[in-house]
């Protein structure tokens, strides 16, 4: 969940990421090992990035689940709206889900 909290800027599509990878091979060929470190971490966060993108739709699903299911699940294991929240959970899906921080 933390992934995908929303990000300042324009958004990346896969194609633009898709691009990006595609230069990001052809300048690995010819950079110094600076510029190699460099551009082969954004390429590990570019392909996670892709990756989220592609599962999308499934994010929104698992999050509709959890919404129905955690509530209940939180008040059977004594799950607090704080520990939710540490966990990374945003405040307006824990809203959804109808948990609230005065309770437990």
């Amino acid at each position: 969940m933390e992934a995908n909290k929303p990000k300042r800027g324009r958004k990346r599509t896969a194609d633009s990421i898709t691009k990006r990878l595609a230069a990001i091979q052809k300048e690995l060929t010819t950079a110094d090992a600076i510029v190699k470190l460099r551009l082969t971490q954004e390429r590990m966060n570019l392909t996670a990035e892709l990756a989220t993108k592609q599962l999308g739709s499934d994010f929104t699903k698992l999050e509709n689940q959890f919404v129905k299911i955690a509530a209940e699940y939180s008040q059977r294991n004594g799950i607090t709206y704080s520990a939710w929240q540490e966990m990374g959970v945003q405040p307006n899906v824990l809203k959804r889900a109808g948990i609230n921080r005065e309770e437990l």
